[in-house]
């Protein structure tokens, strides 16, 4: 019987390197988590130096949008008649200045539009193909004239708020 009181003593002294193992495993386990939770926040802050793109810092301010005023109103020959195009036209911008630069060029930007709608014919644009094209082609004319003005784009989209031919 006296081999098991020494059982009981190497047993006792065998558990308590486990429980330093344990706190050990735990202490690494948590400053890993620590590391990547850092790391992953450092990536998603634009890299190492912490900066954002220009892009991504402006799509990171709200939205602004500006409607041009007056609808345009163009007409154009079609093979059997006279056509009138009215659309409604709103620009989106996350920078502030190339909104404010579109406000100043707006005759310009109205010309450029102008032009552009009243070169169009019935049959491209009677179905969803045609307008998204023309739409694509007013946002390339919009950033066109804001790029000769404050040397870009400045205008991330243009919306059609209302469309009707006739």
């Amino acid at each position: 019987m006296a081999a098991a009181p020494n059982d009981a003593a190497e047993g006792a002294e065998v558990t308590p390197p486990k429980k330093k193992k344990g706190k050990f495993l735990l202490i690494g386990a948590l400053v890993v988590l620590v590391a990547g939770g850092a790391g992953g926040w450092v990536l998603m802050k634009g890299g190492a130096g912490g900066h954002a793109s220009a892009s991504e810092a402006a799509k990171a301010k709200p939205a602004i949008y500006l409607q041009l005023d007056p609808a345009f109103v163009v007409n154009f020959q079609d093979a059997e008649a006279l056509r009138f195009l009215q659309i409604g036209v709103n620009v989106m911008s996350h920078d502030p200045e190339a909104i404010a630069a579109a406000k100043e060029a707006d005759p310009e930007i109205r010309n450029a539009l102008l032009m552009l709608f009243s070169a169009q014919d019935v049959k491209s644009l009677s179905d969803v193909r045609g307008k998204q094209k023309l739409q694509a082609a007013a946002l390339a004319e919009i950033q066109r004239v804001l790029k000769e003005k404050i040397g870009r784009p400045g205008v991330d989209a243009v919306y059609f708020t209302s469309f009707i031919m006739q």
